[in-house]
């Protein structure tokens, strides 16, 4: 998993509550296992305005010039500015996937689906829950910045735990010490686990002088 740090990106406005994994990705792409290549299906039915099926060449699809990923002003963009309760419905690890594979490392809401939100620690995008009255506040900056032909960048900085604006105000966001601890260090659940390689090898050593009959 990719070390999270301080990085400043472009700021994208998905105005709307109770963004559902389904919405995220849907179902007919779940086939795939791999965690990559979900990026250009990313809200593939508010993206496109035809049907979606694996294997198609999505660059041959019809855009929908309404849906905000679509403007070419958010090329680049690695900030989702959401409303509340993002990433409801299925559980399904490929919405974080589909997220991360697109470009996007941070989400900005009010509140989150609770499997969503700790699926997303766990792939390397960072979920930060902000009052809604902030949230506002972003979502109208941005607005301000379109008026006037500009992008919208705001700077996260993990290790401090904070979020500046281009103004240089300084928004501060909580987040639980383990699950940042692991995305300053890059560390999934097999990247914990790997930290305890010489432990768990001399364990097997053990086991294979105790019941060598398990190993045969």
């Amino acid at each position: 998993m990719q070390a999270f740090s301080t990085f400043k990106g472009i700021v994208v406005p998905l105005d709307r509550a109770n963004v559902d994994t389904d919405a995220i990705i849907p179902k007919q792409f779940l086939k795939s296992v791999k965690r990559s290549g979900f990026g250009p299906n990313l809200f593939d039915e508010w993206r496109y305005l035809d049907q979606g099926e694996p294997g198609i060449d999505n660059s041959k699809r019809p855009l929908n010039p309404d849906f905000v990923l679509n403007n070419p002003r958010y090329k680049g963009a690695s900030i989702l500015l959401a409303r509340a309760n993002f990433g409801c419905g299925s559980s399904r690890e490929h919405a974080p996937w589909a997220l991360e594979d697109f470009g996007f490392r941070v989400i900005i809401a009010p509140s989150f689906a609770d499997i969503f939100f700790n699926n997303s620690f766990k792939n390397g995008l960072l979920p930060i829950v902000l009052d809604e009255n902030i949230v506002d506040e972003y979502f109208s900056a941005e607005n301000n910045a379109e008026i006037n032909a500009e992008t919208y960048e705001l700077t996260v900085n993990l290790a401090t735990q904070t979020i500046t604006d281009p103004d240089g105000k300084v928004q501060h966001f909580e987040i639980d010490a383990f699950r940042k601890h692991c995305l300053l260090n890059g560390l999934d659940d097999i990247g914990l686990t790997l930290q305890h390689v010489q432990a768990i090898k001399s364990y097997e050593q053990k086991r294979k002088q105790q019941a060598p009959w398990l190993f045969t």
